[in-house]
């Protein structure tokens, strides 16, 4: 597979303006055909290819906190690390142009971008929860990217986001559906993945900031 090589476009800005607009208004956004074709498909195939001695089970929490918990989520991830898959650095280099922009126009003061590959096989969910905890966690800005042909209703795995972490109101039921990008504020939206009908493949991120003192960096996951 030849790795494609993202530029950012005159598109590209469009798009990236467009999800700082309606992150500064309404905190989130659902966007259908962000990214190109070919790049969506070259993800979908290397996330088909990953077999399951690449994959661990996803847990819960970070560092000291982790914890696998199969009553909250039970999906399998593969970490992005740079310079493994050339196409995975291609949508790594897309969002660091997001970044840019989110930074320049919102002042969000982003670092770095973490991010995994999730496959969720039949019935497969994780259950409500923050991805950040107000003032406990450096990440800022949640990322979801489908990577699923011919996804319908019957298929389930829908992302619910609702409100606010007082507020059992469903803002959003989105379909993980090919190409569909979610950007949303990791300590504002709680949100759950409803059991999958079949296999279903994402990759979902975070934006952080460095909470690091001195010359550390803070760490990722």
């Amino acid at each position: 597979m030849n790795a494609i090589v993202h530029a950012a476009g005159p598109s590209d800005g469009d798009i990236f303006e467009r999800i700082a607009a309606a992150i500064e208004q309404y905190g989130y956004i659902v966007l259908q055909g962000a990214l190109q074709e070919p790049l969506i498909e070259g993800l979908f195939l290397q996330a088909q290819q990953l077999d399951e001695q690449q994959l661990q089970r996803a847990g819960i929490g970070r560092e000291q906190e982790h914890q696998l918990n199969r009553f909250v989520r039970t999906d399998k991830i593969r970490w992005l690390e740079r310079g493994e898959i050339p196409l995975a650095d291609s949508y790594l280099g897309w969002l660091e142009g997001l970044r840019l922009t989110l930074n320049r126009r919102l002042f969000l003061g982003l670092f770095d971008f973490e991010g995994h590959f999730a496959r969720y096989r039949q019935g497969d969910y994780y259950k409500r929860h923050l991805d950040a905890f107000r003032g406990n966690t450096n990440r800022v800005l949640s990322t979801v990217l489908y990577l699923n042909p011919g996804w319908t209703t019957a298929d389930g795995g829908e992302l619910l986001i609702y409100a606010s972490p007082d507020s059992d109101l469903v803002v959003e039921r989105v379909m993980p559906t090919w190409g569909t990008l979610v950007v949303f504020l990791s300590e504002r939206f709680p949100h759950e993945v409803l059991p999958a009908g079949r296999q279903r493949h994402s990759i979902a991120g975070w934006f952080r900031v460095n909470n690091s003192l001195g010359d550390s960096i803070d760490p990722p996951r």
